[in-house]
């Protein structure tokens, strides 16, 4: 199979979504990530995606729509402070847990009643899923575990010969996905923290709780995201707190030997520079660390045989995200955390 990058024009918004209709995959940009989609209602599309992806089937997918879908079709109740939500943060990077309708793939939820939905911002995301008019699953477009996709070209370092298109919708601006929020109790619950944070949410329903799962019990999550070790760059990684540099000085000079690289919050790039070590800078602000992460683990595998990442300072609000996802992609037996 030839694997094609294309713009997002009227032809190839209807060549993606013959490959859908036909039972296909399409990659697509989102504004935090690009996703893998498929047709959410079509059991073989979405066993698919597992497959291509090496996905566990315990891990749940997000069905993704435009913005003047009737989720109604696809939600069996929803609930006032929901509405409140979608008005305040939608289209943008938060997906809503609902019971579900059960008229998706069993699938898509991993069996259970529930039904993960988002309406992403990004405009080429929107004009995709107008044109296809159904809802789509799309999970990070990136094999399972590695580091999550920001552009193009990341998707098809993953899935080159693999999947026939990749709709092209430049460097996606928020570089985490999305926050996860289960509205099925009385209170909006969040699964997986993202760029909408629990204090946002809890200024516009007056209250927001966060989930702490036990990942030791042997139960279904309603989220993507929780279980597994995630977002991982193919190097060698080592994880210092925020307080910990005279630690990680220490670890570069223990390895000396190798190409080291640092990734950190831009304050300490300083101390960093003088050392024989490449210094990946995060930035100074939350959303530059947001959207440089990932891109930043991507170059990392290439020029690196060990990462070491020192957690920024901040560690609350969108940092909580951040921190979610460093602390995934760092988990290995190289940890210091």
């Amino acid at each position: 199979m030839q694997t094609k990058i294309k713009p997002i024009t009227p032809e190839t918004l209807s060549e993606a979504k013959n490959i859908i209709l036909e039972g296909g995959v399409v990659a697509m940009p989102t504004e935090t990530v690009y996703g893998l989609g498929g047709n959410a209602f079509d059991d073989g599309a979405v066993q698919r995606i597992f497959e291509v992806k090496g996905r566990p089937n315990d891990n749940p997918l997000i069905a993704h729509v435009h913005s003047g879908y009737d989720i109604s079709r696809i939600i069996d109740y929803d609930p006032p402070y929901a509405k409140k939500l979608r008005e305040a943060f939608l289209p943008g990077p938060l997906t809503l847990v609902y019971p579900s309708t059960g008229k998706v793939s069993p699938y898509v939820s991993c069996g259970l009643n529930t039904l993960a939905v988002r309406v992403p911002a990004h405009a080429g995301a929107q004009a995709f899923l107008k044109e296809v008019d159904i809802p789509i699953v799309a999970p990070s477009a990136n094999l399972s575990k590695h580091v999550s996709p920001t552009s193009a070209k990341h998707v098809f370092e993953d899935f080159d010969g693999k999947i026939p298109l990749i709709l092209d919708g430049g460097e996606c601006v928020g570089g985490i996905e999305s926050t996860v929020c289960d509205v099925t109790g009385e209170v909006p619950v969040i699964l997986r923290p993202g760029l909408i944070t629990r204090e946002m949410i809890a200024e516009v329903v007056g209250d927001c709780k966060e989930d702490k799962p036990d990942l030791t019990k042997a139960e279904k999550v309603k989220s993507p995201g929780v279980l597994y070790k995630h977002y991982s760059p193919r190097c060698k990684t080592m994880l210092f707190l925020a307080d910990e540099l005279e630690k990680a000085l220490q670890a570069i000079a223990d390895n000396a030997g190798l190409k080291i690289g640092v990734l950190c919050e831009e304050e300490k790039v300083t101390v960093l520079e003088s050392l024989a070590v490449r210094v990946f800078s995060l930035g100074d602000t939350e959303t530059e660390m947001a959207s440089r992460l990932y891109k930043l683990l991507r170059d990392a595998e290439k020029e690196c045989d060990l990462l070491i990442a020192i957690e920024p300072k901040k560690q609350d609000g969108v940092m909580i995200g951040v921190l979610n996802r460093l602390r995934k992609a760092c988990t290995s037996k190289d940890v210091r955390h």
